[in-house]
């Protein structure tokens, strides 16, 4: 199985599975770190975590466009499918609930946080993401506190987690670093940071830390750029 992930800025985030594109929590438009816009991509898969204008802006326009399945919670894909969103390309899903995908089994994981949608209305609980693809397990915080349960996510052997580090609106530096200590990833991948003054962080010193104190590997990657994952 081929895996590559690439940061697309802030929170937006694209995994390539032997071919299958997986955008998740499409922020493209109006995202001061992005280097491509909702139109540039074709994707056959769109995972929106929460409902903050930073994670699903672009949800719907790129699903009208590309015909791609959306996958989110239940309130989420409701309304999204009054957003002009057809229900043949709507998948819900919830907290602990998981389900085999064309691509592999995509588990939705707890996240602390808050996910009302942009227009005011109910978007039920915020969720991080658990892909199992193969023999690769891949994690992604997405916007959350610091928890204990994020000890279980690791206990199977992660290849990769994708962690807020920004503080302010979700954990910072210093909660993200025991949050690597629980997961114990191979590889680690900041996001959530720098993209407005309220979160701004210095990711390379975070990675200093975390490769001081784990066994991890942190990459610190700019919009664009793409890691292997197998």
């Amino acid at each position: 199985m081929s895996i590559t992930y690439t940061f697309l800025g802030h929170a937006t985030h694209l995994l390539n599975v032997d071919g299958t594109k997986i955008l998740i929590d499409p922020f493209l438009a109006g995202n001061p770190q992005a280097t491509i816009g909702p139109d540039d991509l074709e994707v056959e898969v769109i995972v929106v975590s929460h409902g903050h204008a930073d994670h699903i802006a672009d949800a719907v326009s790129i699903a009208q466009r590309t015909g791609a399945k959306v996958i989110s919670n239940f309130e989420i894909v409701g309304w999204l499918g009054k957003q002009g969103v057809p229900e043949g390309q709507l998948h819900p899903q919830h907290l602990g609930g998981g389900f085999t995908h064309e691509f592999g089994y995509l588990k939705f994981t707890i996240a602390h946080h808050g996910s009302g949608l942009p227009d005011g209305s109910y978007g039920g609980n915020p969720a991080g993401l658990l892909f199992f693809l193969g023999d690769k397990r891949l994690y992604f915080a997405c916007d959350t506190a610091l928890f204990a349960e994020m000890a279980y996510y690791g206990e199977e052997g992660l290849d990769l987690a994708v962690l807020p580090i920004g503080d302010n609106f979700t954990m910072g530096p210093a909660d993200a670093l025991k949050a690597v200590k629980m997961l114990t990833p191979k590889v680690a991948v900041p996001c959530h940071y720098n993209t407005w003054p309220p979160i701004e962080q210095d990711a390379q010193a975070w990675k200093t830390r975390v490769e001081a104190e784990t066994s991890t590997k942190v990459n610190v990657l700019t919009a664009g750029e793409i890691i292997t994952i197998a």
